[in-house]
C-alpha cells in the first residue's frame, strides 16, 4: 500500500535512520547547511486537516518541515496554520495570484502582498512557493519578472532560489514519484532527464526507501508532498487514487498540447 500515512511515517523514519538532517526551506536559504540534509516541503492545496496530521507525525519522529498554504478556503485554516507553526515547522505562502488575477501582473502583486500580510498576522513568513494551477495558462512565478519579492522581506522561492545542481528534487505530484512526466509546472526543467540517467527517478515510495537503504541518493534532498493525498486505507484513499488517475490523464493532455 502506497500513499498511506503509515508509509509516509516509514519514509521519513528511513530518512532519519540514514543520517539526513531535517531543515526548513528558510534554513536552506540562510546557508550554513549540514553535510547531509532533507527539506520536507508540503503544498497544502486542499484538506488542511490532513496536513495537521502529517505535521504531528513528523514532530513525533523528530522531523521538521515547511508547509505552504494557499489563500483559499479549501487550504487556509487559521487554527491549523498556527498549530503547525507551534510544532516547530515553517509556514509559507503558496501563491497563485497571477492565475486568480487572470494574468494582470499589477493586480497579482497587490493580491500577493495582501495575502502575505494576512498570513503574517498569524505566523512569521519568510519563504513562498508558487502553486502550479495546471489548468491555468498563467505561471505565477512571472510576477517576479516585474517585481522583487525580497522587497517584501521574502528570502526564498523553491523554484527560483534552489541550487538544483547540488540538490535532488522529488515530488509526489500526480500521486506518483515520477509524475513530472505528466506535470505542467511541478518539475525542474533541465534536470529531470539528468536525474533519471543517474537512477534517481522513482515510481513508488518503496522505490525511494530502497534507494535510501542502498545509499544511492545524494546528500541534499528536497521532497515535496501534497498531504491531501496521504490517507490510511479506506474510502478516502480509494477516492484519491481514482480522482488523481483521472487528473493525470487531463494533465498529460495539457502537457502534450504545450509541446
Amino acid at each position: 500500500m502506497d500513499f498511506t500515512r503509515q508509509k509516509y511515517r516509514e519514509f521519513i523514519s528511513q530518512l532519519k535512520f540514514c543520517g539526513y538532517e531535517f531543515i526548513t526551506y528558510a534554513e536552506y536559504c540562510g546557508g550554513k547547511l549540514p553535510q547531509r540534509f532533507v527539506i520536507l516541503r508540503h503544498d497544502v492545496d486542499l484538506k488542511p486537516l490532513n496536513s495537521f496530521g502529517v505535521a504531528k507525525d513528523e514532530k513525533k519522529i523528530g522531523a521538521k518541515a515547511t508547509y505552504y498554504f494557499r489563500a483559499v478556503p479549501e487550504s487556509w485554516d487559521d487554527e491549523i496554520i498556527v498549530q503547525i507553526h507551534q510544532m516547530g515547522h515553517e509556514v509559507g505562502y503558496h501563491y497563485e495570484s497571477l492565475t486568480t488575477c487572470r494574468g494582470d501582473v499589477v493586480k497579482a502583486f497587490g493580491d500577493f502582498a495582501k495575502n502575505l500580510e494576512r498570513l503574517r498576522r498569524l505566523v512569521p513568513v519568510s519563504t513562498i512557493c508558487m502553486h502550479g494551477s495546471p489548468r491555468s495558462p498563467y505561471d505565477s512565478k512571472d510576477i517576479w519578472k516585474k517585481y522583487n519579492y525580497r522587497d517584501l522581506k521574502i528570502i526564498g522561492e523553491p523554484y527560483l532560489t534552489t541550487d538544483f545542481s547540488k540538490l535532488l528534487y522529488l515530488t509526489d505530484t500526480g500521486r506518483r514519484w515520477d509524475g513530472y512526466k505528466v506535470s505542467v509546472r511541478d518539475k525542474i526543467e533541465g534536470y529531470q532527464e539528468k536525474w533519471s540517467e543517474k537512477g534517481w527517478s522513482f515510481h513508488s515510495t518503496n522505490d525511494i526507501i530502497r534507494a535510501l537503504q542502498e545509499n544511492r541518493l545524494p546528500d541534499q534532498l528536497m521532497i515535496t508532498t501534497h498531504p491531501q493525498r496521504w490517507y490510511d486505507f479506506g474510502f478516502c484513499w480509494i477516492k484519491e487514487l481514482v480522482m488523481q488517475n483521472i487528473k493525470n490523464v487531463v494533465k498529460a493532455t495539457i502537457v502534450r498540447r504545450k509541446r
